[in-house]
């Protein structure tokens, strides 16, 4: 079976502390994949939630 050069993407989703990132960085390290992180210091909201969490969390 040939290899596929074809991109795939693969996003993680969960909430605030549940290990999206370390998650990520295992996956990434064990196939030699390049993670993309979110940009954390440019979400206009992170701040709001840590202030109110009750109002903005789901």
């Amino acid at each position: 079976m040939e290899k596929s050069t074809k991109p795939k993407h693969i996003a993680v989703a969960g909430n605030i502390g549940a290990g999206k990132t370390t998650l990520t960085e295992a996956l990434s390290k064990h196939y030699k994949w390049i993670p993309q992180f979110e940009d954390v210091a440019n979400n206009p909201y992170l701040m709001d939630f840590y202030e109110d969490m009750p109002r903005w969390s789901f």
